[in-house]
């Protein structure tokens, strides 16, 4: 009796004891740690999205790769992996498992060692809210204190919905929702189960057991939570040996070009930057561009296209690298080599192992193995042998060409030393609808679309016509085609300025001159013009008058511009006469779903009566939303008439290709071939080809605009414009059209004249053609003189 007695003495003191530790340690952390009532829903660091307006993701900034899913978005699946992986008892327990706790301490007694922390979800999550990853027992003391808080002022619920989103599961990914698109690039309802537990298998090492870097100890991990999940019932005999049996499918993602828009993606990066500071890559910023994602694919294809298309008409640069033939024949090591070179504008590294007199044997790390023909080099002649190109070992890179024959399907090709940069532009509010600014952007940040200011040769002629129209000239006026020297104290020697062609054509009509792109007709134009006032009259298109030179080279196109800078120019001509701001950002929003800036650009509109862009694109619908008037609508549609002619009979002819009648165009080529230009439109879409050395270095003789930057352009155009009705400008009411004589710009008289299109102000007179006798029968002719 007295031994009870004693007994129950020790464990009430024990009791009251342990209760008075407990007391105490609560007393000294528990002012340390947030009150229950503090503890609400954290916020999480989400990056910046960048999207296209059609809701193609093209960017994404930040520390954390993070997309937030509700719990009911979360399969429950998942949340039986994750519970079954973590913490079985969890809708159990109040937050604290002390059958969890008392095996951790009995597994410390046995091993010395800490090897199970016995922390449930709950506990975790208040570790990554407030704490650090120490491995204390000051740090177990505050967790458990956390945890008992949150279940207090949290459903079980809540607690999932949260660390499903808060937990770091390697790759830079952040919860569950971020997990599903890194490893498996879909969303999380799309996952199978055995996908979904090599998720939930994450948590206890993400790098240990990371299914891209340690594919086996991950499998080893997702079968130790299918188990689980089938221990406790979660799933069947048969979902389980089905999954079981699942492969391992988590890949890095391919580079892709269908929704690529790194420049645009930077673009906006430094925008929201400038705009939010650091808070860009935290708050979850969604921002939703003007970029069209199938346009997009095009102007990436098309540039590409382009450069490879110019790379192949010239010298082949040689191998990127040699590997030792110890590497070649070594599987293992080719592999690891492979591995360190990246596709790059979609063109896939390769290993030369094996030459043959007109063919060659590669491999790849995603194809295998790889054979090419002699008509799949392009740069083998009829009788080289592929030795002169290629040696075993070589790191070269290959083009797929989408043949459906596979033996077609690649043919050798070279990272292109020559750039280029793709603009579309909508004429009537600004907004960049597709924007290239080189070949890769992981190989040159440098975007050539918006920073680079190049020469634009004859594509500038367009600006000087206009003011030529609108100074007292007219489609049929006559400018001499003749010889010019001019000798200035300021040059060395004598400027001999001539046409492309070295040829001289006499009086030309100005129409043909924009035409045929005759250098000599615009140099005494812009003379006729007066630089001072052609410069103060093209600065109204948007194009900065300090860009242009004072003097007559300007007629030439020796200003420098963006090709940006020219889409804006030439949205002008588009669009009846208005010049619009190019624009990239239609919305920002916030993670909380509230707008914070939505873009009101102003259209291209004569009043707010009758503007269906204005009415369609939301927002404010008053006076200043209505585009400035650069030049009047005559003058805008009969520079456009003109370059129409460009595409039906100069320069611009291969563009007939695209079989539309409503496109408008004009080459542009500078001295020795150092750029090379093709800009267009119709009335919906502007589009800017441009192409050259970064160093500005010659092209070639043959490399002008027409054959360098026009094919760009055509194939471009030939996607952006697919299945869209021609749409051809509306001519303004007060033009008229006169028969004229095409030899001397008068009025055709006599029969036998060709169209032409007229301001009412400006229509030849019957007198005047009669007093010079144009278009007069011969013998009338002979009469007079």
């Amino acid at each position: 009796m007295k031994f009870l007695v004693f007994l129950m003495a020790g464990l009430l003191s024990a009791a009251t004891l342990a209760v008075c530790v407990v007391g105490g340690v609560y007393l000294y952390f528990g002012p340390q740690l947030p009150q229950a009532g503090d503890i609400g829903e954290p916020e999480l660091n989400e990056p910046l999205r960048v999207y296209t307006a059609d809701r193609k993701l093209i960017g994404e900034f930040g520390l954390e790769r993070r997309l937030p899913r509700t719990y009911d978005e979360i399969p429950p699946a998942m949340v039986q992996a994750f519970v079954a992986a973590e913490d079985d008892r969890f809708f159990d327990h109040p937050g604290v498992d002390y059958q969890g706790i008392i095996r951790a301490a009995i597994n410390l007694v046995e091993t010395g060692r800490k090897t199970q922390g016995g922390s449930t979800i709950t506990m975790q999550l208040a570790r990554n809210l407030y704490l650090s990853n120490d491995r204390t027992y000051v740090r177990k003391i505050k967790e458990i204190i956390l945890a008992l808080r949150i279940e207090s002022k949290l459903t079980k619920e809540q607690i999932l919905e949260i660390y499903l989103n808060k937990i770091y599961l390697g790759n830079r990914s952040y919860g569950v929702g971020a997990a599903s698109q890194v490893y498996y690039h879909k969303p999380l309802k799309e996952l199978s189960l055995a996908q979904m537990a090599m998720i939930a298998g994450l948590p206890k090492a993400p790098s240990r057991y990371n299914p891209m870097a340690n594919p086996e100890r991950a499998k080893q991990r997702r079968n130790y939570v299918l188990t689980r999940m089938h221990e406790l019932g979660e799933i069947d005999d048969d979902a389980f040996k089905q999954a079981m049996a699942a492969p391992v499918s988590a890949t890095a993602k391919v580079a892709d070009d269908r929704f690529e828009a790194d420049y645009v993606a930077e673009m906006v990066r430094q925008d929201i930057v400038a705009r939010f500071g650091d808070e860009a890559y935290t708050q979850g910023f969604d921002v939703t561009t003007t970029l069209d994602s199938s346009r997009q694919r095009a102007a990436n294809r098309a540039l590409r296209r382009a450069l490879l298309g110019y790379d192949e008409r010239h010298k082949w640069h040689g191998p990127e690298k040699t590997l030792d033939a110890g590497v070649v024949d070594d599987a293992t090591a080719l592999k690891n080599a492979l591995e360190q070179f990246n596709v790059a504008g979609g063109l896939v590294p390769a290993v030369v192992t094996s030459v043959g007199k007109r063919s060659i044997g590669l491999a790849t790390e995603q194809y295998g193995e790889v054979n090419l023909a002699a008509s799949q080099i392009p740069w083998l002649g009829k009788s080289d042998p592929a030795s002169k190109l290629v040696s075993r070992g070589d790191v070269v890179r290959l083009a797929y060409t989408g043949e459906k024959d596979k033996s077609k399907s690649w043919t050798l090709a070279e990272v292109p030393e020559v750039q280029g940069a793709m603009v579309a532009l909508d004429p009537v509010d600004g907004g960049i609808q597709a924007l290239a600014g080189g070949f890769d952007f992981s190989l040159s940040k440098y975007n050539r679309a918006v920073q680079a200011r190049r020469q634009p040769g004859s594509s500038f002629k367009p600006f000087l016509y206009s003011a030529a129209l609108a100074n007292g000239f007219t489609t049929a006026s006559l400018v001499n085609d003749a010889p010019v020297v001019y000798d200035s104290p300021g040059l060395d020697n004598a400027w001999r300025p001539q046409n492309y062609s070295g040829r001289i054509y006499g009086p030309t009509r100005l129409r043909e001159g924009l035409v045929h792109s005759r250098n000599l007709v615009s140099i005494r134009l812009l003379r006729s013009v007066g630089v001072n006032k052609a410069i103060n009259y093209i600065s109204q298109f948007g194009l900065p008058a300090n860009q242009m030179p004072h003097d007559l080279s300007m007629a030439l196109g020796s200003a420098s511009f963006s090709p940006l800078q020219m889409a804006q120019g030439y949205a002008v001509f588009a669009n009846g006469g208005f010049r619009v701001k190019p624009y990239y950002i239609k919305k920002i929003t916030d993670a909380r779903g509230k707008d914070r800036f939505i873009a009101e650009p102003q259209v291209a509109c004569d009043s707010t009566a009758d503007c269906p862009a204005l009415q369609a694109s939301g927002g404010s619908q008053d006076a200043s939303r209505l585009a400035p008037r650069a030049i009047d609508a005559d003058n805008a549609y009969l520079v456009g008439d003109m370059m129409r002619d460009v595409i039906r009979r100069g320069t611009g002819r291969r563009a007939l290709v695209l079989k539309r009648s409503d496109l408008s165009g004009k080459t542009g080529t500078t001295n020795d071939q150092i750029d090379a230009w093709f800009v267009g439109f119709n009335a919906d879409l502007v589009g800017i080809s441009w192409v050259g050395f970064d160093k500005l270095t010659p092209m070639g003789h043959s490399e002008t605009g027409a054959h360098a930057a026009l094919p760009m352009w055509v194939d471009f155009m030939r996607s952006a414009l697919a299945g869209k009705p021609e749409d051809p400008p509306k001519r303004p009411a007060d033009l008229v059209t006169v028969q004229i004589d095409p030899e001397t710009g008068e009025r055709a008289i006599y029969g036998g004249g060709i169209p032409e299109i007229f301001r009412p102000d400006h229509v030849p007179s019957e007198a005047a053609a009669r007093r010079s006798g144009a278009n007069a029968p011969s013998n009338e002719v002979e009469q007079l003189f």
